[in-house]
């Protein structure tokens, strides 16, 4: 790895110590499909991933974490880093590392698509090609810029892939130019400053290249100490003795001087000074660093937390109905918030970010956005309910405003006693929720008996609240339907969702009459709960043993039961024995059932087609599978070793099972393959059009066995949504529209 003393600005020397020990991973192409064409070389995924885990390491060492011991360098030296090893060490054991490795991998996807975007993938500005080297240095920087403005205004989505696109150019630079033909063995120091002249550039008219006719030209650049770089494809057209990118997709380097000088990966196929490959790397890891750094040291560490999401906590947004009828529900809200503040106040688990959303009708927000807690509390105090009293709210207007401030992953509560008047926003709040992976939750106090209820303006449909069904299902959430006089336990018991549970998939899905819920719990899960709400008459919960626990209130042989109204909630005693459980349910109507419960143990996913025409094969991603294309899912399991000793075997999951949405029937399954090494968690299931032949809704569950060999499920937590493939006449597109 690289030597102590390259200087970097912005970094301390532990973790240029760390560095120096730390293996090396096995520019570079887009992410690990592309290993498939040249195995073991380093990837812009894996450069973006490790400088960001670096920087992450080095926050943790220099800012001790309240009320547990500092980090020890030591502790890290010569193992793979890994974001669960870093979460684990500075908040906790078993505290999730969900939201960074999300977030990370925003980053990264915005570094791989810079290769397959058809406004980026042939501009040379862009790639440090060409020659364009001054030019390319303006466009990274402007987009560090750019980073820099977006998380400033609390825009991160948008600053991640700034910062993406930022990072693929500025790791470019060390596998397209000759930077390290000309021996040098650090990063480039001016290359992040704009106010210093790179050097001495090649121009037009010097010769750079003698021609090369075999794979590999390791000595094809001209005796010179100027900095060029590769021309790729026909635009610009590749003047004479000047040298091209090279590889089997690069269509200059058939033109004299043929050859070229890429070290993207280690395959000569298609990188002709693939034996550079890993010198190229290091300089371009350390100068990723030295970019994090920067954003580092202008964003403050409160700033750059927030970029990359370096919290287990999940933030708070309260969407609130205000109108004269909403007391309670008002009162509820501000007794949970005042509640989560003060018992996670100063903790791991403190919300790094507070949305307030009110509306009434005709009006809804202003959204109120604010990472203090106490200013936070005091905007909620402020509301009261006045006024209105009639039915229906623009409740999804002010929903969407809550989606576009929430951090991704985050849950969102929505207090209402009133149906939607904005029932046209349904679609695109379903897939907003979707896009930001937020979890929505209505609890509604729909009391025709109140003595000071809604003013009906008309005869109302009883589906009105229809459309919080269909938000709540397409974002992993639910619909508790509850009372005046419950509404604070069940906010309390609803709020207790912000930690890290996971939703264990029941099947079937809904209740049938005469069949019972089947789940499976495994040695991983703690803290299980099953919640019922509807018209139940009773109900039987029977664990793998044979012992069973009904509706009664109190505790009884298997946990403790409350209720209030219509919503029951059994706390199962820790630690809950494994195996198959069952839940049978007598009710009218439409009982719901969901089981959740405490785990490390969870995964990620995204989907992509490959990509084989160049410049570099590898992974596009999609925002969601298309119809009749062959699709790659890619999983990121975190929370593998859950504070385990290292050499206590790993969860292993085999397979992925589609079901339909909200049926439950299985649509099919695909074997899951490791990608790289196990503790990493990354897997490929490649899903065949045949499995993807049908638009509309599904779920994904993970199958597999823990480390003692016992079954093991997963389940997302939000559907995913197959869209048709479009055509020339459509103005529908699952690709990530280009953005620039």
């Amino acid at each position: 790895m690289p030597p102590t003393s390259v200087r970097l600005s912005h970094l301390g020397p532990s973790v240029l110590l760390l560095l120096q020990l730390l293996p090396s991973t096995s520019a570079f192409f887009p992410n690990i499909w592309s290993l498939l064409a040249a195995p073991g070389s380093i990837t812009h995924q894996d450069l973006t991933e490790e400088a960001a885990l670096n920087v992450t390491l080095q926050l943790f060492l220099e800012q001790p974490p309240p009320g547990r011991p500092p980090l020890r360098l030591e502790d890290f030296l010569g193992r793979t880093l890994l974001a669960d090893d870093l979460f684990a060490s500075y908040f906790g054991p078993g505290a999730p590392s969900r939201r960074f490795r999300a977030a990370l991998g925003e980053v990264s996807r915005a570094n791989a698509a810079q290769d397959f975007l058809p406004t980026s993938r042939n501009d040379p500005d862009l790639h440090f090609d060409a020659e364009r080297l001054g030019q390319g240095r303006t466009r990274l920087v402007g987009a560090l810029r750019e980073t820099l403005v977006a998380a400033r205004a609390l825009d991160h989505t948008l600053a991640r892939r700034r910062l993406g696109e930022a990072l693929h150019a500025l790791q470019d630079f060390y596998s397209h130019s000759n930077w390290v033909e000309l021996g040098q063995r650090q990063p480039h120091p001016h290359l992040l400053w704009p106010r210093h002249e790179l050097g001495s550039l090649a121009q037009v008219e010097d010769p750079t290249c003698s021609d090369c006719e075999e794979l590999s030209c390791p000595g094809n650049l001209l005796g010179f100490t100027l900095l060029t770089s590769g021309y790729f494809g026909s635009h610009p057209s590749k003047p004479p003795g000047k040298c091209s990118h090279g590889g089997r997709f690069d269509q200059s380097s058939s033109q004299p001087p043929r050859g070229g000088i890429n070290k993207d990966s280690l395959s000569p196929a298609f990188s002709p000074h693939h034996t550079l490959h890993l010198q190229a790397a290091e300089l371009a890891l350390l100068a990723s660093i030295q970019a994090f750094g920067l954003l580092r040291s202008r964003l403050g560490d409160g700033g750059f937390s927030r970029l990359l999401d370096i919290t287990p906590a999940s933030s708070l947004s309260f969407v609130l109905d205000t109108t004269g009828s909403m007391g309670e529900e008002i009162n509820a809200a501000k007794i949970q918030a005042r509640h989560i503040v003060e018992q996670r106040r100063g903790g791991p688990m403190e919300p790094v970010h507070y949305v307030l959303v009110p509306f009434h009708d005709p009006g809804f927000g202003p959204v109120f956005t604010t990472s203090d807690p106490d200013s936070f509390w005091q905007q909620l105090n402020e509301i009261h309910a006045v006024g209105g009293g009639d039915e229906p709210e623009m409740c999804l207007s002010a929903l969407e405003l809550a989606l576009l401030h929430t951090p991704p992953l985050s849950d969102i509560f929505v207090f209402t006693d009133a149906s939607p008047k904005d029932v046209f926003l349904t679609n695109r709040v379903e897939a907003l929720s979707q896009e930001r992976r937020c979890r929505v939750t209505f609890l509604v106090t729909e009391d025709p008996l109140r003595g000071q209820g809604r003013v009906r303006r008309e005869v109302l449909s009883p589906l009105r609240f229809e459309p919080y069904e269909v938000v709540a299902l397409a974002s992993g959430g639910e619909v508790i339907f509850t009372k005046d006089q419950h509404i604070r336990d069940v906010a309390a018991i609803v709020g207790d969702s912000m930690a890290d549970l996971v939703t264990l998939p029941v099947e079937p899905p809904a209740v049938v009459p005469g069949r019972p819920l089947v789940f499976s719990v495994d040695g991983l899960l703690q803290g299980l709960t099953v919640r019922i709400h509807g018209e139940v008459s009773s109900f039987q919960i029977r664990s793998p043993a044979g012992v069973s626990q009904g509706p009664e209130e109190g505790q009884g042989s298997l946990g403790h039961t409350r209720r209030f109204g219509q919503f029951w909630m059994v706390s199962v005693n820790d630690p809950p024995q494994t195996g198959t459980w069952e839940i049978r349910v007598t009710a009218a109507g439409n009982p719901r059932v969901r089981v959740q419960a405490r785990t490390s143990l969870d995964f990620l996913f995204h989907f992509g087609v490959p990509m084989e025409d160049g410049p570099h094969p590898g992974l596009h991603p999609l925002t969601q599978p298309v119809v009749g294309l062959q699709t790659q899912l890619l999983v990121e399991v975190t929370g593998l070793r859950r504070g385990g000793r290292p050499e206590d075997p790993l969860p292993r999951f085999s397979h992925v099972v589609l079901r339909g949405v909200p049926g439950g029937a299985e649509l099919g399954r695909a074997p899951l393959e490791p990608r790289g090494a196990p503790e990493r968690g990354l897997l490929v299931a490649s899903l065949p059009p045949t499995l993807l032949s049908f638009v509309g809704p599904f779920s994904l569950e993970l199958i597999g066995q823990d480390g003692g060999g016992r079954d093991l499920r997963r389940a997302a937590p939000q559907p995913c949504t197959a869209c048709a493939r479009p055509t020339p006449s459509s103005s529908s597109w699952c690709w990530p529209p280009p953005r620039r």
